[in-house]
């Protein structure tokens, strides 16, 4: 198999971060990595279209020769492709609850962040929008309460001892946020906490770049 990735974008980052956790728990995917130089537009030229006509990143390549496109999509194939040490691997209702704040986190944070970033300074060049920001800052203040609030029972990653998918999505969209250096944490001490936590573990540190 092959992933098609860019090492600053968030979706991308949460599939290596989820691909790095997997190994440090013994499981060995046998992936390949591949850039795709976005800088350069290599997202937008025949060869990756042909992998995904939406010219986005990351894609997995299987080994029948047809491609995964969403980020989610390919980690649930790889949970499923590779069973033994999955990251949801406990009961009916855990999984359920470890799905439940990757969702939240994903759609009411991830997204914000993304959209937060290239408001304020994007690395893509788009042009600031000070009214757009202070909108999508706002939206986030409710969730990001929220998963402060989780932390409060000195759980040390987001659903327990164990990495999830959601320390995954949430890493991901950090690294953004300090690439394009702002700060959506705020006031939030046990959010930071856990953020140093996590970029100390070994798959973090393999993974990250800023």
């Amino acid at each position: 198999m092959k992933l098609f990735k860019v090492a600053l974008a968030p979706n991308p980052t949460k599939v290596m971060l989820y691909i790095a956790e997997r190994t440090e728990l013994g499981t060995d995917m046998g992936i390949e990595q591949i850039t795709v130089n976005t800088v350069k537009g290599q997202h937008r030229e025949p060869d990756h279209l042909a992998r995904n006509p939406f010219g986005t990143v990351p894609a997995l390549e299987l080994d029948d020769g047809s491609f995964l496109k969403e980020s989610l999509a390919i980690i649930q194939y790889l949970e499923e492709r590779f069973p033994e040490n999955a990251l949801l691997s406990g009961s009916a209702e855990e999984n359920a609850h470890a799905r439940d704040l990757e969702r939240i986190i994903d759609l009411r944070l991830a997204g914000p962040m993304g959209g937060y970033g290239h408001a304020v300074n994007s690395p893509l060049g788009y042009p600031k929008d000070p009214e757009r920001a202070a909108q999508l800052l706002e939206a986030m203040q409710k969730p990001l309460d929220y998963v402060e609030n989780l932390l409060s029972d000195d759980r040390p990653l987001f659903t327990g001892s164990l990495a999830s998918i959601a320390d995954c999505t949430m890493q991901a969209s950090l690294q953004f946020m300090r690439f394009v250096e702002v700060d959506v944490m705020g006031d939030r001490p046990l959010l930071k906490a856990w953020d140093k936590r996590y970029r100390e573990r070994p798959a973090a540190q393999a993974v990250l770049k800023w």
